[in-house]
């Protein structure tokens, strides 16, 4: 079974920065949009930036100007540079894959936990 690893995630001050990567374990077949998604207990999970293969990018306005999305198309890897975090920023930031074709397949990584405090 594939699975979405990633790595990056810890503990920073206000104004620090991380940089979030996520890759498959195994082989995913026609990988169409890669990105990243945010949730909080209790709350929904938010799209916080993603990315298809021809390098299209969408960003949440809460993180306009501060995160970089990027991708490794002969990796499939998925890279999150977050600047100038934010306590708001804190939550636990997952992996997605979303396979070109019909029926519409995603992918989710288990989840890395990123805090912004001070």
């Amino acid at each position: 079974q594939v699975q979405l690893v990633e790595s990056g995630g810890g503990t920073v001050q206000p104004g620090g920065s991380l940089e979030l990567s996520c890759a498959p374990s195994g082989y995913i077949p026609g990988v169409w949009v890669m990105g990243w998604y945010r949730q909080d207990p209790g709350k929904p999970r938010d799209v916080v930036a993603t990315i298809t293969k021809s390098g299209g990018t969408n960003y949440a306005d809460s993180v306009k100007g501060r995160f970089t999305i990027s991708i490794d198309n002969d990796k499939n890897t998925v890279f999150l540079h977050m600047n100038s975090l934010k306590p708001d920023d804190t939550a636990v930031y997952f992996c997605y894959v979303q396979l070109a074709g019909t029926p519409r397949t995603d992918y989710w990584g288990q989840g890395t936990q990123v805090t912004v405090s001070s």
